[in-house]
């Protein structure tokens, strides 16, 4: 009889193939949950038994000793950060290194995807202690919560004048740049006033794999330690579902290439500026980019301590 897996992710396109049933296992029935927002606390949440989960915020479990979620290393969001900091389209400000000493907002201090654009900065000469920070929500849409988690620094990180959108502050000139995921509404708009402070993006994110040799992983997939205890087999067969959906669902891409008009050419220059293993899953595929965030984590001191690749996926450590 097959096991059922009560799963909770966010809508990535790639994972149909699998929540379709195109891709199944005999072991393993998933029933999979698509939530807009990230579970909190997997540990206590009666309805999930695996979800997607932040890195940082896993990260942050295995370093204080919380064993009850245990970590699977396949990136189920992975991508390049350096698209992800806006400006007005008359700001001056056209290079990584411009943004010294400016006033930077963050949709979350702690959130992996915002580490991962200060790590990119930081390669730029700019680290946390040479710009101000402000941490709060991205629109008037989304809701006012406590983004700084306990890491504001009164005159160097502190949450965004009266609570107002992200938005609005650099429309106004309150804030010169905000690191963001995700765009806000309207942003692709050619009337938009807010642009990408890199133009060409594209070019200094391909640089960058050529540099480190990875795309960032954000989120990954955690399990309460109780389901790996009774079906120690169930990650790995839940990591090769997930990389099967996903050879299924670029397969599928292109050939039915006309969902926009150039995503052909996009698959193109896809396969050209990167390998066909960018996306690949596993610990030992995975460890050059599992050690360079714990580094971060560390040098930009969101964990006190410098976390080991092991100490993060102790299991599949020991059984590389």
């Amino acid at each position: 009889m097959a096991v059922t897996l009560r799963l909770a992710l966010r809508d990535w396109d790639y994972m149909t193939p699998l929540v379709l049933g195109d891709v199944s296992s005999p072991r393993l029935r998933i029933e999979v949950d698509r939530v807009g927002t990230l579970v909190g606390d997997l540990a206590s949440d009666e309805a999930h038994d695996a979800a997607e989960l932040s890195f940082s915020r896993y990260a942050q479990l295995r370093h204080d000793g919380d064993d009850k979620i245990v970590g699977m290393p396949n990136f189920i969001m992975r991508g390049f950060r350096h698209r992800c900091i806006v400006t007005t389209k008359d700001s001056p400000i056209r290079t990584l290194a411009d943004l010294a000493g400016k006033k930077i907002g963050v949709t979350g201090w702690r959130d992996s995807g915002n580490t991962w654009t200060r790590a990119a900065v930081r390669r730029e000469g700019v680290g946390v202690e040479d710009a101000n920070w402000y941490a709060g929500r991205l629109t008037e849409a989304h809701p006012i919560t406590d983004r700084l988690d306990g890491f504001g620094r009164p005159g160097r990180i502190e949450a965004a004048p009266g609570e107002r959108p992200m938005v609005d502050l650099l429309r106004d000139g309150g804030l010169d740049a905000v690191f963001t995921p995700f765009m806000p509404k309207g942003f692709f708009d050619p009337a938009s006033p807010f642009r990408q402070v890199l133009e060409d993006f594209r070019a200094a994110e391909t640089a960058y794999f050529r540099e480190v040799g990875y795309i960032p992983g954000m989120h990954l997939i955690g399990f309460k330690a109780e389901v790996v205890r009774d079906h120690p087999w169930i990650m790995d067969e839940l990591s090769a579902l997930i990389d099967e959906s996903q050879r299924v669902w670029l397969e599928k891409r292109e050939k039915y290439a006309d969902t926009t008009p150039w995503m052909f050419d996009e698959l193109r220059r896809c396969a050209r500026d990167l390998p066909s293993s960018w996306s690949a899953s596993g610990f030992a595929q995975n460890a050059v980019m599992i050690a360079d965030f714990a580094t971060e984590l560390h040098e930009q001191k969101i964990l006190p301590r410098l976390l080991t690749p092991a100490e993060l996926f102790p299991r599949q450590a020991r059984t590389r």
